[in-house]
């Protein structure tokens, strides 16, 4: 009886034991992740205070005012370095002549409608380019700039849309819709230009050409935190269209595009 009592309490105490090292083990697992989970924000922090670009990815949004147009711009970028990141851009612009020039309509001289003469298209045009980006300097500290060099190359999908002038027939007052080739041949002596269609006429005469593009820039990133985005962009972009581009009349149609441009962009990095 003495022995099976002696082995009993053998084997709780053994049973305990490994219990107590168990919850020990268990115990000690949590708080080792949790201080290397705190350790590895740190060093985040570190390289944030440094001004390293420590994420994944970025999304951005700008706004564009080139030498021939302006437009609207999206990007993603996948961080393949600290010091590189990969970019596909997207862009939708619409691309003005420099012979370009508004004129009034209203006859008693006030500008309550006006139009372009001699212009035949709106030419808007949506890209798709793939690029690259590379750190050139950091920001520092919080309150510095970072300064990226990028280049990128794609595809362009050009859209010409006729422009259409109203033209009012002074006996009937019915207004219809003619473009400047159209205007030129007219011989009615009752018919009154009183200015341009407006955006939405025309969209079902769409002619479309397809094009290349490239274009190399700077990008000067203000922003206060590296989660956010604050930048601008100033670049030289290249285009070409397997077509000549039909934009205004008696002024040279071509095919190349060149232009300088200054983009505001806002996104943020994760």
């Amino acid at each position: 009886m003495k022995k099976l009592f002696l082995s009993i309490l053998t084997l709780v105490i053994f049973v305990s034991l490994q219990a107590q090292d168990s919850s020990s083990v268990s115990q000690q697992a949590p708080r080792n992740r949790k201080n290397a989970k705190k350790e590895r924000i740190q060093n985040l922090m570190k390289m944030e205070e440094e001004g390293d670009l420590i994420f994944n990815k970025h999304t951005i949004f700008g706004i564009k005012l080139a030498t021939d147009g302006y437009g609207l711009y999206f990007e993603k970028g996948k961080f393949k370095t600290p010091r590189k990141t990969l970019l596909y851009q997207f862009e939708l612009n619409e691309k003005k002549n420099n012979k370009e020039h508004k004129i009034t309509t209203s006859p008693d001289g006030f500008n309550y409608s006006s139009l372009v003469p001699y212009k035949l298209n709106n030419f808007y045009i949506f890209k798709a380019a793939v690029g690259e980006e590379r750190l050139i300097g950091g920001k520092g500290n919080k309150n510095g700039v970072s300064v990226t060099a990028l280049y990128s190359g794609g595809v362009s999908v050009g859209l010409l849309k006729p422009y259409y002038i109203n033209v009012q027939n002074t006996v009937t007052q019915r207004t219809t819709h003619m473009t400047f080739p159209e205007l030129l041949n007219d011989t009615s002596a009752v018919d009154q230009v009183t200015g341009a269609a407006g955006p939405f006429v025309g969209w079902g005469h769409l002619s479309v050409k397809p094009g290349l593009n490239a274009k190399t820039a700077m990008r000067f990133d203000y922003g206060r935190l590296n989660q956010t985005i604050s930048a601008i962009e100033v670049g030289l972009t290249g285009e070409y269209f397997f077509g000549k581009i039909p934009q205004v009349s008696l002024v040279p149609q071509k095919s190349f595009f060149f232009n300088a441009y200054v983009c505001l962009l806002f996104g943020s990095r994760k």
